[in-house]
């Protein structure tokens, strides 16, 4: 009876994806048009009327010809840039994703209930650990070599078997245990019962070889050591099953990164660039412990996008506070299967593979540098007094922030999310517009009276507003152009002239945006991505009530 009430009343899991619309393809025009107008702020007279005639030569032949083909494509599919995008974006890419592709970031916990503390990584750990598989049991009942290829475990109950044990990285050695016993999920005593089994083994015994290493390296690099790791014994293939097909991968870090509300670089950077031997690369969710009791995450981009994990780690922080961070259920322990160790055969070659591995990965991080900084004076409870949206505000002071600087225009993406469409994900908002670059420059003026600037931030906001608004909505022009691009390629047509007018990268355009940005929200919740070119930065924010 209680089930059926369930199935009836309350939401499901996926309950609402027959129902979304199909990812629309904006017209030609529309979208050239706005290509048009994001390329002017980079460009002289004469570079413009270039990129204008480029832009009508492609529009009358070769693009209308490729938008047709496109058009075409999506009769078919409910979201016609899915497959290209993932693969584009992500599994296509060589480089070493770990650091270039995956997102990381802090837990928040220590604003609240778990300030930094020594000797409390397990326990923390249990109870942290038990709230996130409190959410996958949630979402499973919820009423309601040139190229990486994705695996997916997850079922919900209707849908079928899900696998139950999670794999635990500590000190080169990896550890699964089962998160069910008797039908019911183990409760944060037992949790701690296995991980202080797995921290007394590691800290009294040698360390492991860390395979885990192999996963941060150059993507064909990992390929070809994982064929060869197969090679040497089957049951190492059955080792890697396990831990892709684990619901999450728990680290036990040895370090303690330092961490104030008003300061999370350090423990930001550890969540990043951390010991590369605890860290699976390839794996959606690594949840960190750090030995004083302060968490984090790093997870593979190319399966979502990080507002899921926002919403995970915000229900977690919420129960965490809830519960003033303690358990308040039985400390009884059931008599469960101690966890099993997953030992790997390895020979000379695999742990030089290793070695160059965590060299290749140490000498890219090292090339990067975090901060993360409270502002305190003010957050947006006072930008919406005035009328103004935060995330404006941040991007629009950014934009100055960035032509103070450098004295010229930043090209600048920002995220914008088209999750109303079936499997939508998102869509680039290019924020550098003609309108925010005509206020900078008013800002830098002593000339200009401050009547004047105040109506050209004005304009400025509602642009970037507008914007939000209409790529939200499926009328952005970036993926658009990517979809026209790969159709010329797919058909072997030569590459149309209006992605290699140099006014194209310039602008931003095939992944050269020198400000790469987006909003996490409006929680407590912090993560990044590295910067998306080398002399860039990236730029990722929370805005509250008053910071």
């Amino acid at each position: 009876m209680e089930n059926q009430l369930a199935k009836s009343t309350e939401e499901r899991t996926f309950q609402y994806q027959d129902s979304l619309p199909s990812l629309p393809v904006p017209s030609l025009e529309e979208s050239l048009k706005k290509y048009l107008e994001s390329v002017k702020p980079f460009a002289n007279k004469e570079e413009y009327k270039r990129t204008k005639e480029i832009v009508q030569k492609f529009q009358d032949g070769i693009g209308r010809k490729l938008h047709q083909k496109l058009l075409e494509r999506a009769k078919g599919k409910r979201n016609w840039l899915e497959e290209w995008w993932l693969n584009f974006a992500y599994l296509d890419v060589r480089l070493p994703s770990q650091l270039n592709v995956n997102f990381a970031g802090p837990a928040p916990y220590i604003e609240h209930c778990w300030p930094p503390k020594e000797g409390t990584q397990l326990e923390r750990g249990s109870i942290s650990l038990w709230h996130n598989l409190n959410y996958w049991q949630l979402l499973r009942k919820i009423p309601g070599i040139t190229r990486d290829s994705i695996t997916s475990y997850f079922r919900t109950e209707s849908e079928g078997h899900s696998p139950t044990h999670i794999a635990v990285l500590c000190r080169g050695r990896v550890f699964v245990f089962d998160v069910i016993h008797e039908g019911c999920l183990i409760t944060p005593p037992e949790i701690y019962r296995q991980l202080t089994y797995i921290h007394k083994k590691c800290h009294s015994e040698p360390d492991g070889p860390g395979i885990a290493a192999l996963t941060s390296e150059e993507r064909t690099q990992w390929a070809k050591a994982r064929e060869y790791l197969i090679s040497l014994d089957p049951e190492n293939l059955t080792i890697l099953e396990k831990i892709q097909s684990s619901l999450l991968v728990y680290t036990i870090e040895d370090s303690s990164p330092h961490v104030t509300p008003e300061d999370y670089s350090q423990v930001t950077t550890m969540t990043l660039t951390g010991d590369p031997t605890v860290r699976w690369g390839d794996k959606s969710y690594n949840l960190i412990s750090f030995s004083n009791g302060v968490f984090g995450c790093s997870c593979d981009h190319a399966p979502f996008d990080a507002m899921a994990m926002v919403n995970i780690s915000h229900y977690v922080d919420e129960k965490i506070f809830e519960n003033e961070g303690r358990w308040k259920g039985s400390e009884k322990v059931r008599d469960l299967s101690l966890p099993e160790e997953l030992v790997f055969t390895v020979d000379d070659k695999i742990l030089n593979d290793i070695n160059q591995a965590k060299a290749q990965y140490l000498k890219q991080a090292s090339d990067l540098q975090v901060v993360v900084y409270a502002f305190t004076s003010f957050g947006k409870k006072l930008t919406k007094k005035k009328m103004l949206h935060p995330d404006t505000f941040i991007q629009l002071g950014l934009q100055l922030a960035y032509y103070r600087f450098y004295g010229r225009p930043g090209s600048c993406y920002e995220t914008a999310m088209t999750r109303y469409f079936y499997h939508g994900r998102t869509e680039t908002m290019r924020t550098c517009t003609v309108e925010a670059l005509g206020w900078c420059r008013s800002m830098q003026d002593p000339s200009t009276g401050l009547f004047e600037r105040q109506q050209k931030m004005l304009q400025a906001f509602a642009k970037h507003n507008k914007m939000m608004k209409d790529f939200s909505a499926g009328k952005g022009f970036d993926r658009h152009l990517l979809g026209l691009l790969l159709i010329a390629k797919e058909e072997g047509l030569p590459v149309p002239e209006l992605f290699t007018d140099p006014l194209f990268s310039k602008s931003g355009g095939g992944g050269n945006f020198v400000l790469s940005t987006s909003l996490i929200g409006y929680l407590r919740i912090l993560g990044m991505v590295v910067p998306m070119v080398h002399n860039g930065y990236g730029f990722f924010y929370h805005i509250r009530d008053d910071r």
